[in-house]
């Protein structure tokens, strides 16, 4: 009866590929790879394949929406060799960077949320008028001018800098995220984004999709760990290198 039971729970690899619209030579490699359990192997050399098999490809699944492709096969090679503690910390690798986006997100959205609108006029600002403007030394605008902030003339005449009005927004954006903590390498594409926009308004348009994708992912990180849950609360997992 036992016997019997165990031959109505095999799998073929195609079996496995079928429910997910995958090929067979991809649940091969699957296995290769870690992410499956490795399978017995019939008289004749076949795969079989079990329920634990089908679950653990329903887990890494639905792990790759939320880590990616790369962090998910070592989440499930992790759990399947045996090495839990390593599989989590991958899980808090991602939450940690997921984290700092969302941190990062804040920070941009509270910088522009704080600009003042600028003249659409040319601005004739030197160093020195817009250093007092933000309440920060030349030396710093300078600074910031050689990390690619700001991107000043120079007057014919003089040879002295002269900040745009767009040079003004720019300045008064990295102040802001400037003042939150972040490196200028950080800013700088920041920066280049809204240039890229045509400025701040069109970039608000862009911040509502990085929140929306912010949210689709913390939701595929929720799904991701039911799946991952569920592999590990099977009940057929009898030896700690994950083993059917």
């Amino acid at each position: 009866m036992g016997r019997d039971l165990r031959d109505r729970e095999r799998l073929r690899p195609v079996d496995l590929a079928r429910e997910h619209g995958l090929s067979t030579q991809a649940v091969r490699n699957y296995e290769a790879d870690g992410i499956l359990p490795a399978a017995e192997r019939g008289p004749q050399g076949y795969r079989a394949y079990t329920p634990r098999h089908a679950l653990a490809l329903r887990a890494f699944l639905a792990l790759v929406p939320g880590h990616g492709h790369a962090t998910a096969t070592s989440i499930m090679a992790a759990v399947n060799r045996g090495a839990l503690e390593d599989a989590l910390r991958f899980i808090d690798e991602t939450h940690a960077q997921l984290l700092d986006d969302r941190r990062t997100l804040q920070a941009v959205t509270a910088a522009l949320r704080e600009l003042e609108p600028v003249p659409q006029e040319r601005g004739d600002l030197f160093v020195g008028p817009l250093s007092g403007k933000l309440g920060v030394r030349p030396a710093t605008l300078r600074k910031w001018e050689s990390a690619g902030l700001l991107r000043p003339d120079r007057d014919p005449r003089t040879g002295y800098r002269v900040y745009s009005a767009a040079d003004v927004r720019d300045a008064k954006l990295t102040r802001q995220l400037r003042r939150g903590g972040y490196p200028l390498a950080q800013i700088a594409p920041l920066i280049e984004q809204v240039r890229s926009a045509g400025g701040v308004v069109p970039l608000e348009s862009a911040l509502r999709g990085w929140h929306d994708r912010l949210a689709a992912r913390s939701r595929a990180l929720l799904s991701g760990a039911a799946a991952l849950d569920a592999y590990l609360a099977d009940p057929t997992a009898t030896t700690r290198n994950g083993s059917a």
